[in-house]
């Protein structure tokens, strides 16, 4: 289950292209593919640079005038549907001791 804790990772044989605020990530091992909008390609964005789906949120949150829940629905919604296409992987939360 995806959280705001989940922390994920871009296998190496994924490749991204951006187009004009839309982007393209293929699976060079399976040959997957997804397309995505103005607002998943910043997703993606943000989570190649920060892995955690917290700091990805808070970025987001400050940067699209939506609601909270809203916009959680629709961070795991793409991550899960990334990880099932291979497209990421999704790796268990880091504890803090």
């Amino acid at each position: 289950m995806v959280t705001l804790q989940t922390q994920i990772k871009i296998p190496e044989d994924v490749l991204f292209h951006e187009l004009s605020g839309e982007a393209v990530l293929l699976n060079l091992a399976s040959g997957k593919y997804f397309g995505l909008d103005e607002v998943g390609t910043r997703m993606w964005l943000l989570l190649s640079e920060h892995p955690s789906l917290e700091l990805a949120y808070q970025f987001l949150l400050k940067e699209y005038d939506v609601a909270d829940d809203k916009l959680k629905t629709d961070l795991f919604k793409l991550v899960e549907d990334l990880a099932q296409n291979g497209l990421l992987e999704v790796e268990p939360p880091v504890e803090v001791h």
